[in-house]
């Protein structure tokens, strides 16, 4: 894109961590002029730049597919951790409700830049040990093949909450004092919400020569001016 261009974006999982971290930061930047938040439930944000569309069937989004024409980019922050889930589940709720949403959008937005929230260590093979990662690995390569002007599949490590936001889970009070040694011994193992908001935004207005981004490029776009 252009600079001084502005993007229309489309957010889910905003009820979660990722998701509401994102969304805040592309409330706050100029280059967002327009947000439409997909929720099976209310995400409580009253914002003039935001509409939010309430969906319970994410397997099925043929009904409002119409209104999410039109836009530049989807920031796909839903997720589900694999803890408890047997791989038959935690496949349908990964692979099938992502890919099945993404052709979708493809279908209305042809020009769309779409970002997804993987995971650090996937398994782009497919093949290895870890059932996460394969499912992961597998969703981002669907992705990758789909007709959209460019797919990118963010791969965090730690992610540090951004203050005052409310769906941090509760074990961040424990452990977020680990985000500032982290920093120091271990740089590409962390980044913070705001980042990974701005490096999807920062994806979208200039692009990027990879399309699976790792920590140090989330952190990399994140700096981008």
């Amino acid at each position: 894109m252009q600079a001084g261009n502005t993007i229309k974006v489309i957010i889910t999982g905003v009820t979660g961590m990722a998701g509401e971290g994102v969304l805040h930061e592309c409330l706050q930047h100029s280059a967002v002029s327009e947000i439409l938040v997909v929720n099976r439930k209310p995400c409580g944000v009253v914002h003039p730049k935001l509409k939010e569309i309430i969906h319970k069937d994410f397997f099925d989004i043929t009904p409002i597919q119409q209104q999410l024409a039109g836009y530049d980019a989807c920031y796909f922050c839903l997720g589900v951790t694999s803890l408890g889930k047997k791989e038959a589940e935690y496949y349908d709720l990964t692979y099938t409700l992502t890919v099945t949403f993404a052709e979708i959008l493809s279908k209305v937005n042809s020009d769309m830049v779409f970002c997804y929230i993987s995971g650090a260590s996937t398994d782009s093979s497919e093949k290895g040990r870890s059932m996460w990662a394969r499912v992961k690995g597998k969703t981002e390569n669907a992705l990758m093949k789909m007709p959209f002007k460019k797919a990118y599949a963010f791969r965090p490590g730690y992610l540090h909450p951004t203050k005052g936001l409310k769906n941090a889970h509760k074990f961040y009070a424990y452990i977020k004092w680990m985000y500032y040694i982290l920093k120091v011994v271990a740089p590409n193992t962390a980044s913070t919400l705001t980042q990974l908001g701005l490096a999807m935004i920062n994806v979208t207005l200039y692009g990027y020569d990879k399309q699976i981004l790792e920590v140090s490029d989330i952190n990399k776009l994140a700096a981008r001016a």
